[in-house]
């Protein structure tokens, strides 16, 4: 089970950065969770929720309004489902990072959040503290997956992968670090992981990340692994 704080919090705490905290946005059609969750997360801390949502277009409406730095969504709600509010939101504001949270386990679901620019996606029957964690590191840049459905997830890139492409024009031109970053965010490194490896800062490396997703027009990491197999820039053994 994760601690209440994790060690980022924790860190943060500790130089002073505990006062910016990440701001959310909640989207859930029923309000006693809605209830529940602003009781939880407001003993974190390091997380704030600014605005609550009962519909997908009530949802879109509080990011533009409130520019959070994480929301989470339920992925069924009446109106505009919580698929169609993910794909708003990344056109308003793509730098918001979308934590799908829901009841279902269907793949289907899964699939189509992340296609739709979703950074993570959990069920609702986790812990609190694991749901706090998961917000802190989906805002960090990281990608959260179930790890009962992680198979799936791959299973499905798999097959994508081994699809021809439906444009074959070269992409957009990336530097050989973005290059070298890609690769190690395909193969599921962390920021923390890539800049070890590469010898730079963490911010260094969330810089590169965010610039190669502006260069792809891509939402998140999970697309973004998606993008460096099907053009062969990792190798088959990494």
């Amino acid at each position: 089970m994760s601690p209440p704080l994790s060690e980022a919090a924790e860190r943060a705490s500790s130089t002073g950065e505990a006062r910016q905290r990440i701001r959310i946005v909640i989207a859930d059609d029923h309000d006693l969770y809605r209830r529940g969750m602003q009781a939880v997360i407001g003993l974190e801390p390091d997380l704030e929720i600014v605005a609550e949502a009962g519909s997908g277009a009530e949802a879109v409406e509080k990011v533009f309004e409130h520019e959070p730095d994480v929301v989470l969504l339920d992925v069924r709600m009446p109106g505009n489902s919580g698929i169609e509010a993910c794909t708003a939101i990344k056109e308003k504001a793509p730098r918001t990072k979308i934590l799908i949270l829901t009841a279902s386990d269907e793949e289907s679901d899964l699939f189509s959040a992340i296609k739709a620019g979703a950074s993570g996606y959990l069920l609702k029957d986790l812990p609190t503290e694991e749901i706090a964690e998961a917000v802190r590191l989906v805002h960090s840049g990281q990608s959260m997956i179930p790890p009962h459905m992680a198979s799936q997830l791959i299973a499905e890139f798999s097959r994508l992968s081994n699809e021809p492409a439906k444009d074959s024009a070269p992409g957009p031109r990336l530097t050989d670090r973005e290059l070298e970053v890609l690769a190690l965010v395909a193969r599921g490194k962390a920021n923390k992981e890539i800049a070890t490896m590469l010898f730079i800062s963490e911010n260094t490396v969330k810089n590169h990340v965010r610039n190669i997703l502006e260069k792809l027009q891509l939402h998140s990491r999970v697309e973004a692994a998606l993008y460096a197999m099907r053009r062969n820039l990792i190798e088959p053994d990494a």
